[in-house]
């Protein structure tokens, strides 16, 4: 543990109540499907409300691909008990359909017949379609049928004046403090994937022939036998437009500036697509990126925007306020998708990446050495004697892991006597046996019930999403948590029909205005 993290972990001991008022939410993705496992081609449910104004219910890339949405809480358990509670309302609501509990996707239908997700006539709801419609052209709809598990996470504002930042003002200080964070996440996320991940096998139909590198298990089966998470690595799939997009996150500035750029930037093969095709919208624009968040990576810095404010702007004009993962699977095993344990185990490593010493990519030369680390223990995380990179020099996974851990442990034993709760404590010893026996992880477990028992991936995924469905069911929602539930579903349906009666623009003039609302990482107040 270096002595940076001992002074600053030192500092939190006798101030308890800053890690207290720490904020953490969950988004959650997965298929609607019907009961044999089959992407549901009905449209978004109406008893579930809008999904363009629901606040704890809406859709992701496809009509049918739901996302679940947390508020936020000072602690794990009421977290959880709120991602369970949504998921009540999904499973009693869903009539002969499931939620697809898993990050890989079930059987899909023909890429043509993979549904968009649509939100109205709105000039807001028409944006997030045609985006939506850009993402097919880009990508396919296939790719974009993966589900993923999303953690936020914000500390106090006083953590940050806390660890002697230079900066000078408080909005700096806490910018500069999460980006610090994000590139100690880049460095050692490669662990999260070790002990997390859990899609190491997928249908062989999802792959659509490109079957890349990976093995048959079975006829319907393809898998990576070392693999941790393939919804992770890149499935043969490769987007020359992102693959120069590799911003290392020296400073909110700079960071700013390459997405700026590339919501800018025309890209040759999206100039060919055009933004139009029979008189109809098909994607917002030609740029690399039509909008900020079609940059994918493993964690983003977020602020929250108003109303027709880009996510650019916000950044630039209030800084950071907090930090997206996105590069957690679906835990299949967990009704919520992710278990409580682990929540705390990500609660205690973004703690550590937040107070370890975070030295600049640019000087070290940590950069692509991350992204190479992270992309070998995606798919050959738990290979015997894998080695990694550190400073250019070979590591061994569980060496690294073991040197890692003091500190870890010790944002544990802190954050337990902050929220007097000891089990971030065992959180952290559980994970501790993953290290040293790679059968205990999530991916080993998969593969081993796949091949045990005979199974597909489809049957595996679709038996304990029925499991977890029927579950859900049979512990039903209280009195209040069904009136709730019906509330925010009329409200909602009422709140769109109001965005459509009240527009007064056209849908290209909001499409413009959208556009000129994008201000430089220049015009900056930082």
């Amino acid at each position: 543990m270096t002595d940076t993290l001992s002074k600053r972990l030192a500092r939190l001991t006798v101030r308890p109540e800053v890690l207290s008022h720490s904020l953490r939410g969950i988004e959650k993705e997965g298929l609607r499907v019907d009961l044999t496992g089959l992407l549901s081609t009905h449209p978004h449910p109406q008893a579930l409300g809008s999904a363009l104004t629901h606040p704890r219910i809406t859709t992701d890339y496809s009509e049918a691909l739901l996302e679940l949405i947390t508020g936020t809480h000072t602690r794990v358990d009421s977290l959880i008990a709120e991602i369970n509670e949504i998921q009540r309302v999904v499973s009693t609501t869903l009539d002969n359909e499931l939620m697809w509990n898993h990050s890989m996707p079930a059987h899909l239908p023909a890429e043509q017949d993979i549904p968009i997700a649509w939100y109205g006539t709105s000039n807001t709801g028409m944006i997030k379609h045609i985006y939506r419609r850009g993402l097919a052209e880009r990508y396919g709809k296939t790719m974009q049928c993966i589900a993923g598990l999303h953690y936020n996470f914000s500390f106090d504002e006083s953590l940050w004046d806390m660890l002697d930042r230079p900066e000078a003002s408080a909005q700096d200080r806490r910018s500069a403090g999460y980006i610090a964070l994000i590139r100690n996440f880049t460095r050692y996320s490669w662990l999260l994937m070790y002990l997390f991940g859990a899609s190491p096998a997928l249908s062989r139909d999802f792959l659509r022939g490109h079957t890349g590198n990976l093995l048959e298990l079975d006829p319907q089966t393809m898998y990576l036998p070392y693999a941790t998470s393939l919804r992770m690595s890149d499935l043969g799939y490769q987007n020359k437009a992102q693959s120069g997009l590799k911003p290392c996150y020296n400073d909110l500035n700079t960071f700013l500036q390459r997405i700026y750029d590339a919501v800018t930037t025309p890209w040759p093969a999206y100039e060919k697509i055009g933004t139009h095709r029979d008189g109809q919208w098909i994607q917002l624009n030609t740029n690399t990126l039509q909008i900020e968040n079609e940059f994918y990576s493993s964690i983003r810095p977020k602020r929250t925007t108003g109303p027709c404010e880009r996510p650019i702007t916000a950044l630039a004009d209030r800084g950071v306020q907090y930090i997206e993962v996105r590069c957690l699977d679906i835990d299949p095993t967990e009704p919520t998708g992710i278990s409580a344990q682990t929540a705390k185990f990500v609660d205690a490593f973004l703690l550590f990446c937040a107070l370890q010493d975070s030295p600049d990519f640019s000087d070290s030369g940590f950069c692509p050495e991350s992204a190479a680390n992270f992309s070998l223990v995606v798919k050959q995380g738990r290979e015997p004697g894998l080695m990694l990179k550190q400073k250019g020099q070979d590591i061994g996974l569980q060496d690294w892991a073991d040197k890692l851990w003091e500190g870890i442990a010790s944002c544990a034993v802190v954050l337990a006597d902050s929220l007097n709760d000891t089990s971030y404590v065992q959180a952290i010893q559980a994970q501790r046996e993953k290290v040293h026996n790679p059968e205990l992880t999530p991916s080993a477990k998969v593969l081993r019930t796949l091949q045990t028992q005979k199974l597909s991936f489809h049957d595996y995924a679709l038996g304990l999403s029925a499991h977890h469905a029927e579950r859900l069911r049979r512990q039903g929602l209280t009195a209040g948590e069904t009136a709730l539930a019906v509330s925010q579903a009329k409200t909602s349906i009422l709140e769109q029909k109001r965005l459509e009666s009240s527009d007064t623009e056209s849908f290209d003039d909001y499409v413009e205005r959208f556009h000129l609302a994008l201000k430089a990482p220049a015009m900056s107040k930082n």
